[in-house]
C-alpha cells in the first residue's frame, strides 16, 4: 500500500507567480529595443526568467547591436518605465489565499526568489501579504540562483521541512527545473510571457491558483494533510543583515 507524505510547506517563487514582475520588465526593455530599430531576441529573453541576466544581458546584447553605449537617460527612462509597469500589477489570484489556508491548516510557507531581498521583500511589504510567509530565501542567500536547487534547499532548511513533504510554485521552466532538483513536487501557474515555454517538468500545470486550496494541492499532488490543522505562528519580520 503506498504511503503517501504529509503536505508540510508551500513555497512560492516571486516573479511572475506572486507578483507579475516578467511582462513589466519585458516591456520595458522592449520599448527601448523598439525605440532604437531593433529586436529583443524572446528565446534569448527567456534564459533570464526565473534566473538572472548572467545568460543574456539585454543592455550589453543592445548596446553591441549599436555599437554604441547607451545614453543614461535611456537608461534612467527604461528604469522609471519598469517601475511604472510594476507598481501598476496586484498579487496574481489566489496566491494570498492559499498561502493564509495553508497557514492555516499548519501547512508553513514560503518564498523562493532569483531576485533580491530588496525587491522581494519591499514588494511584498507594499502589497501587504508579507506576513503570509515564514521563510524568504533570495539570491543574496544563495551561491547559485534557479536553475540550481539551492533557493528551495535553503528555503525548506529554513522551514525545517524536508523535500518530499513539500511543494514548489512555479512559473518559469527554470524554477520548475530548480524545484525538481531539489526533490519538490512542482506546479506551474505560467504567466503571459511564460505561458508557450515547456513546462512539462512540473508534477500540474494550471492557468491560475484561483479556487486551489491545500487540498486540491494534496489530492493532485499525492500527499495527505495533516492530521491536526492548527494556525501557525505569526511570520519572522526580521531582515538579513
Amino acid at each position: 500500500m503506498e504511503v503517501r507524505p504529509e503536505l508540510k510547506a508551500i513555497v512560492f517563487d516571486f516573479d511572475g507567480l506572486i507578483l507579475d514582475t516578467e511582462l513589466p520588465i519585458y516591456r520595458s526593455w522592449l520599448e527601448v529595443y523598439t525605440a532604437h530599430g531593433q529586436a529583443l531576441p524572446f528565446d534569448s529573453w527567456m534564459l533570464t526568467v526565473g534566473s538572472n541576466n548572467a545568460a543574456f544581458d539585454p543592455r550589453g546584447n543592445l548596446e553591441a547591436l549599436l555599437g554604441a553605449p547607451l545614453a543614461q537617460a535611456v537608461i534612467d527612462e527604461r528604469m522609471r518605465r519598469r517601475t511604472e509597469l510594476v507598481l501598476a500589477e496586484t498579487v496574481r489570484p489566489g496566491v494570498a489565499e492559499l498561502a493564509a489556508a495553508a497557514r492555516e491548516a499548519g501547512i508553513k510557507t514560503g518564498v523562493a526568489s532569483s531576485s533580491s531581498h530588496s525587491w522581494v521583500d519591499a514588494h511584498l511589504e507594499r502589497l501587504g501579504i508579507r506576513h503570509l510567509f515564514d521563510c524568504i530565501r533570495c539570491r543574496d542567500d544563495v551561491a547559485a540562483v534557479k536553475p540550481a536547487p539551492d533557493l528551495y534547499l535553503a528555503a525548506l532548511d529554513c522551514l525545517g521541512v524536508r523535500p518530499a513533504g513539500a511543494v514548489a510554485i512555479e512559473d518559469s521552466p527554470n524554477g520548475v527545473i530548480a524545484a525538481k532538483a531539489a526533490g519538490m513536487r512542482a506546479v506551474a501557474v505560467p504567466n503571459t510571457i511564460t505561458a508557450d515555454q515547456d513546462l512539462s517538468l512540473a508534477d500540474w500545470k494550471i492557468e491560475s491558483l484561483a479556487d486551489v486550496s491545500p487540498a486540491d494541492l494534496a489530492s493532485k499532488l499525492g500527499f495527505t494533510l495533516l492530521p491536526c490543522a492548527s494556525a501557525s505562528s505569526p511570520a519572522e519580520e526580521t531582515r538579513p543583515a
